[in-house]
């Protein structure tokens, strides 16, 4: 695993299009499973006519319903409503000047974190190195699960971070909950950060002039030129947007061991018995997985899956991309056994 340092090469170069300095961003956090991707997902569907640079960890991390249409080159793919996605593979700071110095027009960034990121030293790097004469951090986006949340928040001090430091609080997946938890949820959320801008959604719909160039004063939260912090902050971000190598099975690990999570990742270019499947999930996955994501396929059958997890519910979706993939899962938890997963998963293909 490799990791960028703050102290980039880069300058503010003179060939950087002057109206594209003080483009707004907006960071996406929240917890695994939460639906940030969902909520994210519509606001590229109902961005009219902006045109967005989207920066997440990995591209595979965000389902785009097979909106690709060109690969531009291996950290950037072009959509089909005109946006486009950046990989942050070797540091926050080196994606947003890869989005800076394109030619065309971009009109705002989104940022969407990993589902244990820490989004203060995000922020950070946008309000205290040379970004800050670039762009203009607009505001922090924090979709909670309705549903899964509660007061301890799987007693994580990211989760916690994300609410604390969010400008916007989501309330996702209201279906799901009666009013009363919902009223409790805003109780608690308003004794974290009073006066907290709550906004409820399901399936991640919310009217984005409410979340979008909304010019939160971040002020508060700015580093002072000769903060102590300051530089440790920048480290950290880039710790949790490393590059990473798609054939390390411990790549996530590093950044979720703070809250005691480990990552467990499992690829084979076998298919999975149905059945097998099936009873792997209902009777012998842990209580303590959080969050399992992947691409699957199954014997005797065409098509190929996107899996998705979160808690107790999971789903199934057709995944029609033409494109040639192994069996992939990533699982997500708490005192998992790892060499005893990957046994129960290989016990699994055919």
């Amino acid at each position: 695993m490799t990791s960028s340092k703050i102290s980039s090469d880069r300058v503010i170069k003179p060939e950087v299009d002057i109206p594209k300095r003080g483009m707004p961003v907006t960071i996406i956090t929240g917890f695994l499973g939460s639906g940030k991707t969902t909520l994210l997902n519509h606001i590229l569907q109902n961005q009219q006519d902006l045109k967005v640079a989207v920066l997440v960890n990995e591209f595979g991390d965000i389902n785009i319903d097979s909106q690709l249409l060109v690969s531009i080159d291996e950290n950037m793919m072009e959509l089909s409503n005109g946006c486009i996605c950046c990989t942050i593979n070797d540091g926050l700071v080196d994606a947003v000047y890869s989005v800076l110095e394109r030619g065309d027009r971009i009109d705002y960034m989104i940022v969407e974190t990993t589902g244990v990121a820490d989004p203060l030293p995000i922020a950070l790097t946008f309000l205290g190195t040379e970004l800050q004469h670039l762009t203009r951090l607009d505001s922090i986006l924090t979709v909670v699960d309705a549903e899964a949340f509660s007061s301890d928040h799987f007693d994580s001090e990211a989760a916690f971070a994300q609410i604390m430091y969010g400008d916007i609080i989501i309330l996702n997946k209201t279906d799901l909950v009666s009013e009363e938890k919902l009223q409790e949820l805003e109780t608690y959320v308003n004794g974290v950060k009073t006066k907290a801008r709550i906004l409820r959604s399901h399936l991640g719909v919310v009217p984005l002039p409410l979340i979008l160039d909304i010019n939160i004063d971040q002020s508060a939260i700015a580093p002072s030129p000769k903060s102590d912090h300051q530089h440790h902050d920048h480290e950290h971000i880039h710790d949790e947007h490393c590059g990473h190598n798609h054939d390390d099975h411990h790549h996530h690990s590093d950044h979720l061991e703070n809250d005691g999570f480990i990552s467990i990742s499992f690829q084979s270019d076998h298919a999975f018995d149905l059945d097998k499947f099936q009873n792997f999930l209902d009777k012998k996955l842990p209580i303590n997985v959080f969050r399992a994501k992947g691409i699957l396929r199954f014997a005797t059958i065409d098509n190929r899956y996107v899996f998705q997890l979160s808690g107790k519910r999971y789903e199934l979706k057709v995944d029609d991309r033409a494109k040639p993939i192994d069996t992939q899962l990533v699982i997500i938890g708490r005192n998992l056994q790892r060499d005893e997963l990957i046994a129960q998963l290989n016990d699994c293909l055919v």
